[in-house]
Protein backbone atom coordinates (compact mmCIF):
# COMPACT_ATOMS: atom_id res chain seq x y z
CA UNK A 1 0.00 0.00 0.00
CA UNK A 2 1.39 3.26 -0.63
CA UNK A 3 2.00 5.73 1.95
CA UNK A 4 0.54 9.75 0.97
CA UNK A 5 3.79 11.03 1.04
CA UNK A 6 5.11 9.01 -1.70
CA UNK A 7 1.76 9.58 -3.55
CA UNK A 8 2.18 13.40 -3.12
CA UNK A 9 5.55 13.47 -4.89
CA UNK A 10 4.08 11.79 -7.78
CA UNK A 11 2.62 13.88 -11.43
CA UNK A 12 -0.51 13.61 -12.20
CA UNK A 13 -0.11 11.57 -15.30
CA UNK A 14 1.73 8.85 -12.81
CA UNK A 15 -1.00 9.24 -10.46
CA UNK A 16 -3.44 8.26 -13.08
CA UNK A 17 -1.20 5.79 -14.38
CA UNK A 18 -1.28 4.10 -11.19
CA UNK A 19 -4.95 4.55 -10.54
CA UNK A 20 -5.74 2.41 -13.90
CA UNK A 21 -3.47 -0.18 -12.25
CA UNK A 22 -5.14 -0.56 -9.25
CA UNK A 23 -8.56 -0.43 -10.62
CA UNK A 24 -7.27 -3.61 -12.85
CA UNK A 25 -6.34 -5.39 -9.93
CA UNK A 26 -9.29 -4.53 -8.12
CA UNK A 27 -11.20 -5.93 -10.98
CA UNK A 28 -9.10 -8.81 -10.78
CA UNK A 29 -9.46 -9.52 -7.16
CA UNK A 30 -12.69 -9.38 -7.36
CA UNK A 31 -13.53 -12.19 -10.34
CA UNK A 32 -10.85 -14.20 -8.32
CA UNK A 33 -13.31 -13.78 -5.38
CA UNK A 34 -16.68 -14.82 -7.53
CA UNK A 35 -14.67 -18.00 -8.26
CA UNK A 36 -13.68 -18.46 -4.83
CA UNK A 37 -9.51 -18.58 -6.02
CA UNK A 38 -8.83 -15.59 -3.76
CA UNK A 39 -5.43 -16.29 -1.79
CA UNK A 40 -5.15 -12.84 -0.28
CA UNK A 41 -8.63 -11.25 1.02
CA UNK A 42 -6.91 -8.50 2.79
CA UNK A 43 -5.62 -6.98 -0.63
CA UNK A 44 -8.95 -5.89 -1.76
CA UNK A 45 -9.08 -3.67 1.29
CA UNK A 46 -5.54 -2.29 0.88
CA UNK A 47 -6.08 -1.65 -2.96
CA UNK A 48 -9.24 -0.17 -2.50
CA UNK A 49 -7.91 2.30 0.02
CA UNK A 50 -4.79 3.31 -2.12
CA UNK A 51 -7.66 3.89 -4.70
CA UNK A 52 -9.34 6.09 -2.31
CA UNK A 53 -6.08 8.17 -1.34
CA UNK A 54 -5.15 9.01 -5.18
CA UNK A 55 -8.45 10.07 -6.32
CA UNK A 56 -8.36 12.17 -2.81
CA UNK A 57 -5.06 13.51 -4.13
CA UNK A 58 -6.63 14.38 -7.59
CA UNK A 59 -9.80 16.03 -5.88
CA UNK A 60 -7.12 18.35 -3.72
CA UNK A 61 -4.50 19.31 -6.85
CA UNK A 62 -8.73 20.28 -8.77
CA UNK A 63 -9.65 22.37 -6.18
CA UNK A 64 -6.18 23.67 -5.55
CA UNK A 65 -5.80 24.64 -9.13
CA UNK A 66 -9.43 26.31 -9.16
CA UNK A 67 -8.74 28.54 -6.40
CA UNK A 68 -5.79 29.59 -7.80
Amino acid sequence: MAKIEDLRTKTDDQLTEQLTELKREQFNLRFQAATNQLEAPARIREVRRSIAQIKTLQNERAAASQKA
